[in-house]
């Protein structure tokens, strides 16, 4: 047995032998070398967590001389054990910033499709965070309208929402050429020291196509390996693309080495207002110019151009915040594990499609944010005193007032629920204006899209539909939009995607969303299990104008005949004359003549059958038609959920607010035969579930009354008719 003290002196000198070889390492590579902890930067490969380790990468120094270390190295075959390519400065992790340390975080998006790539970067950022977030939006109009209203739906604590316009930005960018897909808010980011506050001092940048695989807050404690000169923080672009030479006549613009992406950015905006940013990029960009004739890669290309006259003015950031899947990427240098992973950049034109040895686990990180459900990133930050969300109080003072005994609970429950609400889900261009113009208007769930492609053939207009979906079916959606040739040629129908939130379909909530998107003077009310005429766009707008019902104050509400079929394959009658054989000869019926004749019967079929003119009807109990009405028409009750009740009590509001109802003779629609939904089959086998309704009605009743005072009074009798189809 060796002596007790013969183990530590050997370890006391193999200490001091590695100390000697890391010195001679320092004077030999003329860098720092600096250890930092695996646990915090997870870059090491096969150590154990808390073991230290150094990683190399070339500091900037005051010459402004990159040195051939790490990141430069890309072109060279990589480090047997994968330390020291594209690299940060090997130093000790930084601590996280106080847990309630606001971060702020600046985006530029524009268009309908971009807004869509921010939610999910912003999903992504919800999933790890454990700071407060303030989010600085960039966007042209349709930015701004879609994530507005997402945002103030959403409700999620702790982040705070502040939009900045980008057309009044544009004349700050516009004289610079740009090739590059972006377009001029792929320069914006260029002047975000003089948009955003002036009292704005640190702010994190970044491009709407990267996904976060990391708590923001690591990102942000980089902030503190700032020298007191530097002012952006970049990661090494990981492709050769600033080398040259790619393909013949390759001219990039001027850059260190390899340059740098600018899809991550650290920005110390104070120190670039104090150095006079503006100036200097602007003169840089006016001399690169006179020799180059536009930007390839938009506001990447001027900050590498200053950064190559005023090295000093950048921190080189780890490579592993800034993983770039471009087409001839390098990334794959960056990292050996995918915990090594913290923020993913899809920065190639190809986005998912893009060609890399890992895209498909990079991929499925990606679809993992796509399709998460947004609802479950409403979480409190426990132990920070954030303003809560516009409303929230307010809310959950309604919910904790919600008796979980009572039996209709879930409808109370329902009703209160704010769901998620993503306008103009798809690209978007509304028709021109035109003074008779119609929109039609409806709700559908998953189990209905495929009703979409025969609607857009029978309805040449503008439609606002509301789609009651998940997150992951609004991608399915999504995709079975791209993959049909009706329904991608037409850009004026407007999809709102409500998120499905609760055990109840949120009907007429989903017709509000749906009324209050459309833009057209007139908007037709239907559902989508009916098929209009062929004609019956055209022949709406001819008899608005006919009857002139958008003068002398007059309120009318157009009734559109409603008829139904039993047989999944019929020939549509092209005419009412080919409609009226069919119902002669049994393949047509009024709608709901079998189950519910009260619902249809005031629209008088007989009378129509004769009909060369527009006739009055009256309002009878029960009474639910479809019908034609000006925009600004009242909403929806939205008490009424799941079924029953929910267009009959939108129709005695539009008689007590004095509405003529009119029946049109030319006009019908045509139900299609479908499975019983879930609420219909609940409605018919459940006594609660019909108790719970008649509740419903009888509140509905009373504010009437409270509204209308003595002229709700005939309304009453709807409470002594029969309750409905069973």
């Amino acid at each position: 047995m060796l002596p007790r003290g013969r183990p530590r002196a050997l370890g006391a000198a193999a200490l001091l032998l590695l100390l000697l070889l890391l010195l001679i390492g320092f004077f030999l590579f003329g860098g720092d070398l600096d250890c930092e902890l695996s646990a915090s930067w997870g870059w090491g490969v096969g150590r154990s967590p808390g073991s230290l380790f150094c990683s190399l990468m070339p500091r900037v120094p005051s010459d402004g001389r990159l040195r051939p270390l790490g990141a430069v190295a890309l072109d060279r075959d990589p480090p047997a054990d994968h330390g020291g390519h594209n690299r940060s400065d090997c130093v000790p992790p930084r601590p996280l910033p106080p847990k309630c340390e606001l971060l702020q975080v600046a985006i530029v998006c524009a268009g309908h499709n971009s807004s869509r790539d921010v939610i999910t970067l912003v999903k992504s950022m919800l999933f790890y965070r454990k700071n407060p977030l303030h989010l600085h939006l960039v966007t042209d109009a349709v930015a701004r309208n879609i994530l507005e209203t997402l945002f103030h739906t959403w409700m999620v604590p702790a982040v705070r929402v502040s939009f900045y316009d980008a057309d009044e930005l544009k004349p700050q960018v516009s004289w610079i050429p740009n090739k590059h897909y972006s377009g001029l808010y792929g320069l914006m980011k260029l002047v975000l020291p003089g948009a955003l506050p002036p009292d704005l001092a640190r702010v994190i940048v970044l491009d709407t196509d990267v996904t976060f695989a990391s708590n923001i807050a690591e990102l942000w404690a980089l902030f503190a390996h700032f020298s007191d000169k530097q002012v952006i923080g970049l990661v090494e672009n990981q492709s050769n693309w600033y080398l040259g030479n790619l393909w013949r006549n390759h001219r990039p613009w001027p850059a260190l080495g390899r340059g740098f992406n600018t899809g991550v950015i650290l920005l110390r905006l104070d120190r670039l207002r104090q150095a006079g940013w503006e100036q200097m990029w602007k003169l840089t960009a006016t001399q690169e110019l006179l020799t180059l004739p536009a930007t390839s890669l938009a506001d990447q290309d001027i900050f590498n151009a200053v950064i190559k006259e005023h090295p000093w003015l950048v921190q080189p950031l780890p490579c592993v915040w800034n993983v770039q899947l471009s087409d001839h990427t390098l990334a794959e240098r960056c990292y050996s594990e995918a915990s090594d992973l913290k923020v993913i950049h899809w920065n190639s034109p190809k986005k998912l499609r893009v060609k890399n040895k890992h895209v498909e686990s990079f991929r499925n990180l990606h679809l993992t944010f796509l399709e998460y459900d947004g609802n479950l990133l409403r979480r409190e930050l426990f132990g920070c005193p954030c303003p809560p969300p516009p409303g929230a109080e307010q809310l959950q003072r309604a919910l904790a007032q919600l008796d979980e005994e009572d039996a209709c609970f879930e409808f109370r429950q329902q009703q209160l629920t704010v769901h998620r609400v993503h306008i103009t889900f798809l690209p978007h261009k509304p028709p021109p204006p035109q003074p008779y113009d119609v929109t039609l208007v409806a709700q559908l769930s998953m189990d209905r899209l495929q009703m979409l492609e025969a609607l857009c053939r029978h309805w040449p207009g503008p439609m606002s539909l509301a789609l009651y979906l998940t997150d992951a079916e609004a991608q399915q959606f999504l995709r079975f939009v791209e993959t049909s040739a009706v329904l991608s040629a037409r850009q004026d129908v407007a999809y709102h995607v409500v998120y499905r939130e609760g055990p109840l379909y949120p009907i007429n909530q989903l017709r509000n969303v749906a009324l209050a998107q459309a833009l057209t003077p007139y908007v037709f009310l239907s559902d989508i299990d009916f098929l209009p005429a062929y004609s019956l766009y055209h022949y709406l707008r001819a008899s608005i104008e006919q009857l002139e019902l958008g003068t002398g104050g007059r309120k009318v509400a157009l009734v559109v005949p409603a008829f139904e079929t039993l047989h999944y394959r019929f020939s549509f009658p092209s005419s009412k004359a080919e409609l009226l054989a069919l119902l002669d000869a049994g393949s047509l019926y009024t709608f709901r003549y079998h189950e519910w004749p009260r619902g249809h019967a005031p629209t008088d079929y007989a009378r129509w059958r004769e009909a060369q003119a527009p006739y009055r009807v009256q309002w009878a109990a029960d009474y639910e038609p479809y019908v034609v009405v000006p925009r600004d028409c009242p909403r929806y009750d939205p008490r009424f959920v799941g079924f029953g009740w929910n267009k009959v009590a939108h129709i005695v509001e539009l008689d007590a607010q004095e509405y003529e109802l009119l029946v049109l003779p030319e006009a019908f629609i045509i139900h299609l035969p479908h499975a019983p939904s879930l609420d219909i089959s609940r409605f018919r086998s459940s006594p609660t579930y019909r108790d719970c309704l008649q509740a419903l009605k009888d509140e509905f009743h009373q504010d009437l009354s409270r509204h209308y005072g003595a002229a709700a009074l005939k309304y009453l009798t709807a409470l002594q008719q029969p309750r409905g189809p069973t």
